[in-house]
């Protein structure tokens, strides 16, 4: 019987554990991912919990994805860091490298490593199919980052991303999970929150801080704060936080195509994957002609496929 060969992924972001595999188009064999546990009323691991958690669940998952599968690891990628900074870091990624060389060592597959925040770009345009353009913007919004980016294609295959705007304060996902858990919300509150906002009513409105490039979000949770204690509505709540993000996320994103001169933008991330904000971001880019790529929402989390996909991409390309 034939081997099939496969490229794989593995990323141990705060709170995902993720693996993943790819077939030589491109096609995904396998994934697999484990939230990492958080004790409810909190609202966070600490580093050494967080990479005791997916030294844990590592095994387990390669095991999952790889199973009874008669394959030749062509190339594995990785999370290395978190973004793509010199000098970025964190512990938590630590647990993925240590899986990933030691993969590698015995296989003789090629190892290539790029940071997490890559990591969502490439899984976000593997599922959303594009954009394919040379120049575009990258939302990335998720409970550790809220960050605009420019991502710029470049020879060696890789994209070249810079910070040109996002939150000077909270992240949009810290946001959220303020609310949330104030609403007595299991943590990471985010798709509870989604299924409660849908419940609503009606909205509670709250401020929208934009300015030129950069927005705020401590004043809106603030706001929310302080409307939820003065009695009000828990799903209303929960429709006005993802509007005042929506809002947010549409204003800065039409300025900063306009000053960027591009036509598409890729949204990615955890608190991207919310069915309210994807849409309100849409129909309110679409009207100054800008295209919105979203991939799948599963895709838009933390998960492996776009390190799976980086290592395919560049194993052909050299």
């Amino acid at each position: 019987m034939s081997q099939t060969n496969i490229y794989l992924g593995i990323d141990t972001s705060c709170y995902t554990t993720s693996v993943a595999a790819l077939a030589e188009d491109g096609s995904l064999l396998g994934e697999a991912r484990q939230i990492l546990c958080v004790k409810p009323g909190n609202c966070g691991l600490q580093q050494s919990e967080m990479v005791f958690q997916h030294t844990r669940n590592l095994p387990r998952l390669v095991e999952e994805v790889l199973a009874e599968k008669n394959y030749k690891l062509q190339a594995i990628g990785v999370s290395g860091y978190p973004r793509p900074l010199e000098n970025s870091y964190m512990p938590a990624f630590l647990a993925g490298m240590s899986v990933a060389r030691s993969l590698a060592a015995v296989t003789g597959a090629k190892l290539e490593i790029i940071s997490h925040q890559e990591n969502h770009l490439e899984a976000g345009m593997w599922s959303a199919g594009g954009p394919e353009a040379e120049h575009f913007l990258l939302l990335h919004a998720s409970g550790g980052t809220t960050d605009m980016l420019l991502a710029e294609r470049q020879e060696n295959s890789r994209y070249k991303i810079t910070e040109v705007g996002g939150s000077m304060d909270l992240h949009a996902g810290q946001f959220i999970d303020r609310i949330g858990v104030a609403l007595g919300l299991q943590f990471p509150t985010g798709p509870a929150l989604e299924k409660l906002a849908a419940t609503a009513k009606e909205m509670v409105e709250l401020p929208v801080s934009v300015r030129k490039l950069q927005v705020s979000l401590s004043g809106p949770c603030t706001a929310a704060l302080r409307k939820l204690k003065s009695g009000a509505a828990p799903a209303a709540l929960a429709l006005g936080v993802e509007y005042a993000l929506a809002e947010t996320f549409a204003r800065v994103l039409r300025k900063g195509a306009d000053e960027f001169d591009v036509d598409d933008v890729l949204l990615v991330g955890g608190v991207s994957s919310n069915e309210f904000i994807r849409q309100h971001v849409k129909n309110k880019l679409a009207k100054c002609r800008v295209r919105l790529w979203v991939p799948e929402a599963r895709f838009s989390c933390d998960n492996a496929v776009g390190c799976a996909a980086f290592a395919r991409r560049l194993h052909y390309n050299k």
